[in-house]
């Protein structure tokens, strides 16, 4: 008996061996789910492509604000340090013209206080003949 189990054992693998190495022709059923599977799988790469082609879109749209933001950062930094500098000089300038107007005023208040101790009377004086 143990030559014709190993007669069957062999028999058994050659049958095995030939369908494995494609000697039987498959079946049209399966012909037709590996056609199905195929269309299938070429849906999905195209619904596939076209998620991963929009998110990328995001993607570079985030990155486009981030970059945005990062530059809005930067330039209010500058306009705030431009900015402090100008207000610096502005308040420096209306500082010098508010003195300028008090010593004005104050050589009007000495120049009017002499006109009027010496014009009482609003007329120029009379001048004798000699």
């Amino acid at each position: 008996m143990g030559i014709r189990r190993m007669w069957l054992g062999l028999g058994v693998a050659a049958v095995g061996l030939s369908l494995g190495t494609g000697c039987m022709s498959p079946s049209s059923e399966s012909e037709e789910r590996l056609a199905a599977l195929e269309a299938e799988a070429e849906e999905l790469d195209v619904a596939l492509d076209d998620v991963e082609e929009r998110l990328l879109g995001n993607q570079a749209m985030l990155q486009t604000w981030q970059e945005m933001g990062r530059r809005h950062q930067q330039v209010t930094q500058l306009h705030c340090q431009t900015a402090d500098t100008h207000l610096m000089a502005l308040m420096k300038h209306y500082d010098k013209q508010e003195e300028k107007a008090r010593q004005m005023k104050r050589r009007r208040g000495t120049v009017a206080a002499v006109d009027s101790s010496v014009l009482t009377s609003g007329k120029a004086p009379k001048r004798g003949n000699n």
